[in-house]
């Protein structure tokens, strides 16, 4: 295993210096379309909040178009409480020519129809962030790895310890003693950007970069706040950033949203997902009003 010393790691460090002018910009003279669209796909039964967690973060974070494709036949037609979000089966994703981005995974569960789409949607040439469910069926069928691999279009995973365990044919352990190898790794063997969730988030790119997160609380360890990442991401990717910025601005965003709430008193104990994603858009508020 490779030693990463003290100042090697210091510059890594992803700091809001490195950030602020990654964010993508609103001009007065914007559209929704300019803003992109993104399609959230996942939501097997008994998974659909994965999906609305992860919709309502990309809504928030700012892209133009959100839709949300559940696999479960009992998923809502609407979101009540965010009746922006369009709910779309998801073989009629195929019929929308202008989506930027294909976040795919939260909820989608195990199944043969679960397989179908991940590797269908592996196949187009669209922007994608791949997470929770589909690492697993990536890991698990290796031709699903093999086209994830030969990609044309920016692909970012998310994976936390135990997927990229299973990704790469090592122990939970073993990638938390060695995160900046194994989230290199990662990235290299698919062809990819990685983010390895967790305490000090690290995000790794294929080219052999990689960034440590500086912000983020325990109050993330709490059922949702992964999928609410992915939307930020797949937000941003869907604006035009690239897979690398988009990863970066998103975790350094989703802990500093963390770190605010701790500061206002909410959490860490209790903190949720959706409180997260709400504070979110105040961090990239935040920041959009430093743009220079």
């Amino acid at each position: 295993m490779a030693i990463i010393k003290t100042e090697q790691v210091n510059s890594h460090l992803l700091v809001q210096s490195m950030l602020v002018n990654t964010l993508p910009r609103r001009n007065a003279d914007a559209h929704k379309g300019t803003f992109g669209s993104l399609a959230i796909v996942g939501g097997d039964a008994s998974m659909i909040g994965a999906v609305l967690l992860s919709a309502r973060a990309a809504m928030l974070s700012g892209a133009g178009r959100v839709y949300a494709a559940c696999l479960s036949t009992n998923a809502p037609s609407v979101d009540m409480l965010h009746a922006e979000i369009m709910f779309r089966k998801p073989t009629d994703l195929t019929n929308l020519a202008q989506l930027n981005c294909v976040v795919i995974g939260p909820g989608l569960g195990q199944s043969h129809t679960a397989i179908e789409l991940l590797e269908f949607w592996l196949s187009q040439n669209v922007v994608m962030l791949i997470d929770a469910d589909a690492l697993n069926l990536i890991a698990k069928h290796p031709h699903l790895a093999a086209i994830c691999k030969n990609r044309r279009s920016e692909t970012v995973i998310t994976p936390h310890a135990g997927e990229a365990a299973r990704l790469i044919g090592r122990t939970s352990e073993e990638i938390q003693q060695s995160r900046a190898d194994s989230a290199l790794k990662l990235a290299q063997d698919l062809h990819v950007t990685c983010v390895l969730k967790g305490a000090s988030t690290l995000v790794a790119h294929v080219d052999g970069r990689y960034f440590i997160n500086t912000t983020g609380n325990v109050g993330l360890a709490s059922g949702g706040t992964g999928d609410v990442l992915s939307g930020i991401i797949g937000s941003f990717l869907a604006q035009g950033l690239s897979g690398l910025d988009a990863a970066n601005l998103g975790v350094f965003i989703h802990g500093a949203a963390a770190d605010a709430l701790v500061a206002k008193g909410i959490g860490p104990a209790g903190l949720a997902a959706s409180e997260v994603a709400i504070e979110a858009r105040n961090i990239i508020n935040h920041l959009s009003s430093r743009l220079t």
